[in-house]
């Protein structure tokens, strides 16, 4: 078995054995079984003949390689997956009789972390609606959670799916630009649709640009039923929060990293699963008494708004650890599908008119991708579960079905497969529903736009408000149409005034002669600078050449192992530096082969250069610049002083932690590792 799926079997995983193969090691064959005694030239007619069409062998090779992709999908289509397991923690009998859901249970998942706007191949750090999709293999049947990085969404009715779509994706004549929202159609739409207000918002802050998957919270963003043993029903949204807390890279950082690394968030959620570093995420709900759906300043139904933490407190109910990664790309991640109506019993729809939708748009998108109705039968799809009905045919149907009747009522098979009551048999929860055919909104505060992006707006720091105007600015600069421009800063004047007339500087155009709303709320829960801080898993580069102190350097890397920091070691070349006793470490990087954006923090050792000490400097010099710029935390060993002193006077050197006569070098530079981001520094 592979190092990287000890110790993590499951049923899931047992049950996915058996379709997993292997070719090494054997004779090749055509797809029938065919012994292939040449797999290199193709058969001609004669040495400069014409390809024979008898060549059968390249026949089945060219035409199936013809076929190895399947569309992508529409929106979020750029994703990666990885195997994990979730551990029920807290009772949630009183609320729900979904049986994952009692404590202790341990349910196999895999969770899809994808972009919402770019292609297949379009970078992972754009700034973008993040994916989070969560399908739990459980004893009663699948139950797929669909999480966005956000509490909201940017639409309130599910008639507008394909509108915004269209809009946020590349222009239609040159199908450019890819994977951002820095064009006319996008803000067109924003400012002709309001209710995409307050999304916007979290686009645009620091929350649109995750420093990894790890630090990313989820949220489904819809309102569903909690169903309990007696048929007591309780309004229900759920929150994945990490552990790791919410962190975020800048708009620079995300622009650099995009074309240094584009696989930048996938690389590091691999290298985190194969170090044991397993990332872990808290399960959450908030939960609404029915008698209490009306209590509110906004609609519980409404995906637009959030429900405040401080009002709707978080309980935890389970935790999530991602342990195991998937074996092939496409017959996982690729060809997973997942569907908000995948319930179990326990867990129910509301009239949440975006979730109405959504229950028929995500089964629909698949029967078109796989161009089958057998799709939930691929092995990553599967239920543990038995599986057992009338359903039949279609596309590449894989189990061979024996029965000879397969309908529902029967006398032959004595009316099998039967009927199960509830409560073990899903029964959809007997809501009185009565009215008369409308398309209006379920209530007047859907048309509320304003109000909760001004409370979160109200909640930022003032970092979070300088991230958030530059990110504004960066996106509707890139509006060509100048009318749309001025729309965008009147609308956005309606959250705060005065961010929309920064705006409006920015972007060439009027300062806006709108006023804010008068809505004074904020709440600490919306501010990543509230979140959990730590240094584990921070990604450290070490600079260093020959000469270097050694005990200086064995008591750093000791004391940043040991808060679990990921340490890569860079230098002129690939060839082993020396210490001043004779001690030798070996770079893993040289400064051609990695860029400063990568890292969360640098420690610089400084050295003497085996071949160019001018290049040596330059390198070591443009990491301190860049980890100065973006406010990242640096070590500066005794024999790096020089690259802090170049630094200019102006400087403050917030975040700087110099070894010079510093006995608590170690310990300094491991809190400030904590800290991220040192948003003081000049």
């Amino acid at each position: 078995m592979d190092h990287k799926h000890e110790g993590t079997t499951n049923k899931k995983h047992e049950q996915l054995e058996q379709f997993r193969r292997e070719n090494t090691g054997k004779p090749m064959t055509d797809i029938n079984g065919n012994k292939v005694a040449n797999d290199q030239k193709t058969l001609r007619a004669g040495k400069r003949g014409p390809l024979l069409m008898q060549d059968f062998h390249f026949y089945k090779k060219q035409s199936h390689f013809n076929r190895e992709r399947i569309p992508e999908k529409v929106v979020h289509a750029r994703g990666y997956g990885v195997h994990g397991e979730f551990i029920a923690t807290e009772s949630m009998k009183d609320y729900t009789m979904a049986k994952f859901l009692e404590p202790g249970t341990k349910t196999p998942v895999f969770v899809r972390f994808s972009n919402f706007q770019g292609n297949r191949g379009s970078k992972d750090t754009a700034v973008d609606i993040r994916g989070f999709a969560t399908k739990f293999y459980t004893e009663e049947g699948n139950y797929d959670m669909l999480a966005l990085q956000f509490p909201v969404f940017i639409l309130a009715d599910a008639m507008k799916f394909m509108d915004v779509t269209h809009a946020a994706k590349p222009e239609p004549r040159q199908h450019m630009p890819q994977a951002t929202t820095a064009h006319d159609n996008f803000w067109d739409y924003v400012t002709s649709n309001p209710e995409s207000a307050h999304m916007v918002m979290w686009l645009m802050s620091m929350r649109g640009r995750p420093r990894s998957w790890r630090m990313m919270e989820g949220y489904p963003v819809n309102t569903f039923r909690f169903v309990n043993e007696k048929g007591k029903s309780t309004f229900v949204r759920f929150i994945w929060k990490p552990k790791l807390g919410v962190h975020s890279i800048t708009l620079d950082e995300g622009n650099i990293i995009g074309g240094v690394d584009p696989d930048f968030h996938r690389r590091d959620i691999i290298e985190a699963i194969e170090s044991g570093a397993y990332p872990e995420y808290d399960l959450c709900v908030q939960l609404i008494d029915e008698e209490d759906e009306f209590k509110f300043d906004f609609d519980i139904l409404d995906d637009t708004k959030l429900w405040p933490q401080e009002e709707v407190p978080p309980k935890v109910i389970g935790k999530m650890v991602l342990n195991r990664l998937q074996d092939n790309f496409f017959a996982e991640t690729e060809q997973s599908a997942f569907n908000p109506a995948n319930l179990v019993p326990g867990i129910e729809f509301t009239n949440d008119p975006v979730l109405q939708g959504r229950s028929f748009a995500y089964r629909d998108t698949e029967l078109h991708r796989h161009h089958s109705a057998n799709y939930e039968e691929l092995p990553i799809n599967r239920p543990i579960s038995d599986v057992n009905h009338n359903l039949r045919d279609s596309y590449l149907k894989y189990p061979i079905e024996q029965d000879n009747v397969h309908f529902h009522n029967n006398m032959q098979a004595e009316n099998t497969p039967h009927e199960t009551p509830a409560p073990e048999g899903y029964e959809h929860y007997p809501e009185k529903v009565e009215g008369e055919v409308t398309r209006e909104h379920p209530s007047d505060s859907f048309q509320d736009y304003y109000s909760q992006p001004r409370m979160f707006w109200n909640s930022l720091s003032m970092p979070e408000k300088q991230d958030l105007i530059e990110s504004f600015s960066f996106h509707v600069g890139g509006v060509k149409n100048k009318e749309i421009r001025q729309k965008t800063v009147e609308m956005f004047a309606n959250v705060d005034t005065e961010m929309a007339t920064m705006l409006a500087q920015n972007v060439g155009v009027m300062p806006p002669k709108t006023q804010h709303v008068d809505y004074e709320k904020s709440y600490p829960s919306l501010s990543q600078l509230n979140t959990p801080h730590s240094a584990m898993t921070s990604r450290v580069a070490v600079v260093i050449g020959d000469g270097f102190d050694e005990k200086e350097v064995d008591k750093m890397l000791a004391a940043l192992k040991g808060v679990g920091a990921v340490l890569d070691i860079i230098s002129e070349t690939l060839a082993p530096v020396k210490g001043n006793n004779g001690m030798e470490l070996t770079p893993t990087n040289s400064f051609l082969t990695v860029h400063p954006t990568l890292y969360d923090s640098v420690y610089l050792v400084g050295g003497k250069a085996k071949m160019n000490q001018l290049k040596f400097d330059q390198g070591a010099m443009d990491f301190f610049k860049m980890h100065y710029m973006f406010m990242k935390p640096i070590a500066v060993g005794a024999g790096a002083a020089e690259y802090a002193a170049m630094s200019t006077e102006a400087n403050n050197l917030d975040g700087v932690v110099m070894a010079e006569n510093n006995p608590e070098f170690a310990d300094q530079y491991i809190e400030a590792l904590a800290m991220k981001r040192f948003w003081d520094r000049t």
